[in-house]
């Protein structure tokens, strides 16, 4: 078990969260419990971020910063902390969807991270593994932060008819991303089309890909493979997925079909099923 004391900040994101969180604690003279107390955690918790066991959300934060008045220190350094439990390959692709002022993404079989609902995210990610399912969920939430900023980028989906019918986790999880997905509905600088199954032969059956667009720097494409995240500035390859996009956005359907689309999938494929009695069925 690692020991507080045995911490180094320089050791990684977590560890120096953990090391400014003891200082702060120490500064104002709390234990862990009354810490924990305070803020309406457990003293457990407290300490297990203290020793870089566990990972600290957002809401944790705020409640320290506010509580210790460290001048949103470590709500600050939340976002690093978390960024950099991702996976090695994405954080730089992490790193891109922060800076960016465009994204445009397409997607063939599931949900955007960007876009996904808790529940979704966890079915996602744990498909094959399921050890530290709530942190990787925390995670791969966190980076959809990036819509809060004050100069949030522009967010453009195309989600394939496809990902609207995979069901992934519980007719009831799926339901609950279909709505989510509705809630952009009059948000525009989220915006969200579906490609119909109606489209036939389209620009992107070659696969899922994004870009990301930056006001001096050179646009960049990103496609992924198994464990692995593939960004590239090569002109030509910009162009080409470009032109790609503009097309996957000519046979998409309009903002407004897409969510009416969305809306008859949730209702009609997840909708609470009854007996002749109107009760649900189990």
């Amino acid at each position: 078990m690692t020991h507080i004391n045995a911490l180094d900040p320089g050791a990684s994101p977590l560890d120096y969260y953990g090391y400014e969180l003891r200082r702060a604690r120490e500064a104002a003279e709390l234990t862990q419990r009354q810490l924990g107390d305070v803020i309406n955690y457990t003293g457990s918790l407290v300490g297990q971020i203290e020793t870089a066991r566990k990972l600290p959300t957002p809401a944790f934060s705020e409640r320290v910063d506010a509580a210790l008045g460290t001048g949103g220190l470590l709500s600050r350094l939340t976002e690093l902390v978390l960024r950099s439990q991702l996976p090695a390959w994405f954080q730089q692709t992490a790193e891109l969807e922060a800076r960016a002022v465009e994204i445009c993404a397409f997607q063939t079989h599931m949900v955007h991270g960007l876009l996904q609902a808790s529940a979704y995210a966890r079915a996602v990610l744990g498909a094959l593994d399921r050890s530290n399912l709530d942190d990787r969920t925390a995670v791969r939430l966190a980076r959809q932060r990036i819509f809060e900023k004050e100069k949030s980028p522009v967010f453009w989906a195309i989600l394939s008819e496809a990902a609207l019918h995979q069901q992934i986790g519980s007719p009831a999880t799926m339901r609950d991303q279909l709505a989510h997905l509705l809630a952009f509905e009059h948000d525009p600088r989220i915006n969200v089309q579906v490609l119909p199954f109606s489209a036939g032969a389209h620009a992107g059956l070659q696969g899922s890909f994004n870009l990301y667009r930056f006001p001096g720097d050179p646009t960049i494409v990103y496609t992924e493979g198994y464990g692995s995240g593939h960004p590239t500035a090569n002109p030509d390859t910009v162009v080409d997925c470009s032109l790609r996009y503009d097309h996957l956005q000519a046979a998409a359907l309009s903002l407004r079909d897409s969510a009416e689309l969305i809306r008859r999938v949730m209702e009609e494929r997840y909708g609470e099923q009854r007996d002749v009695d109107g009760g649900p069925v189990a």
